[in-house]
């Protein structure tokens, strides 16, 4: 699979790539600077971008907009964008520029909005996940120091998640009426199949396929609902942070990526690094839910 530059970017840490296929547009936020972009690929220009005063982990689709998880609490954006977020839940577990940030998310195919924390250490298991249903944030999880890589399966019977320190993704039976996980399991171990990094965002394809972007690790992975190892892509830099299904008939992956824990030879060596990266899937994706609100 050829990887190509899609956008030549400095971002500091880009995240969150989702693709409408209403819009035809690819949004992706880069966390540190608060930014959330927009792009259309057909349109062969640079992309738009809203610049918040926080930390933005990451975004989903809403009616007429976007929901972002911001350091201090869940917005949502109108667009094209206009500047103005809208309150929707406050983060508990953030205190005054200080705390656990919202860090990885997704939507269920309720519209249910699913995000977790990020320990502000980076290590203490003092982080959660969450879930948005019908306007209350719950925590459904706790005991995590850096929540990613959240996923569902095709058929919604399966919620994906890891705690990316452990290098361990885990699945948990997943009732997509009701919005209960069951007990988790222990579905993928980086360690025992000897793969580098840690896992960070990730999107499921067609066939079930989980698709992870091993931060650290400078390549994508893909796994068969079974666990068993299927692909592994390198990339030209060494902190890809997700990947998402864009593009016509959702063929096209593209990955973020980002150059914080990078020194200025790193830079040099690795000059695709905070640039948005693409290469043509061999399995279609599937569309991006459009979450409650």
């Amino acid at each position: 699979m050829h990887v190509e530059t899609a956008l030549e970017m400095t971002m500091s840490l880009g995240e969150s790539p989702l693709w409408s296929v209403e819009r035809q547009t690819l949004y992706w936020v880069d966390i540190n600077r608060g930014a959330i972009y927009a792009w259309r690929p057909e349109a062969a220009s640079r992309p738009d971008r809203l610049v918040l005063d926080e930390q933005v982990g990451c975004i989903a689709l809403c009616e007429g907009g976007l929901l972002a998880a911001t350091a201090s609490g869940i917005v949502r954006l109108r667009l094209p964008f206009d500047g103005r977020p809208e309150p929707l839940a406050a983060n508990p577990q953030w205190r005054a520029g200080s705390g656990n940030r919202f860090n990885d998310g997704h939507c269920d195919a309720a519209g249910r909005f699913w995000v977790g924390t990020l320990a502000a250490d980076e290590q203490s298991p003092s982080a959660a996940l969450y879930c948005v249903d019908r306007g209350e944030l719950v925590r459904r999880r706790s005991r995590i120091a850096i929540s990613n890589g959240l996923a569902f399966s095709p058929d919604g019977s399966w919620l994906y998640h890891t705690d990316s320190p452990t290098r361990c993704i885990l699945r948990y039976p997943f009732d997509v009426d009701s919005g209960t996980l069951g007990e988790g399991e222990a579905w993928v171990d980086l360690e025992a199949l000897g793969l580098p990094g840690v896992p960070d965002g990730a999107a499921v394809d067609r066939e079930g396929g989980y698709w992870s972007a091993l931060y650290g690790g400078g390549r994508l992975v893909r796994f068969s609902p079974a666990g068993e190892l299927l692909a592994s892509v390198e990339l030209p830099c060494p902190h890809p942070t997700m990947v998402a299904f864009g593009g016509p008939g959702l063929r096209t992956l593209y990955v973020t990526t980002a150059t914080q824990h990078l020194d200025a030879v790193g830079r040099r060596r690795w000059p695709a690094a905070g640039s948005l990266l693409s290469l043509a899937a061999p399995v279609a994706g599937l569309p991006e839910p459009v979450g409650q609100g």
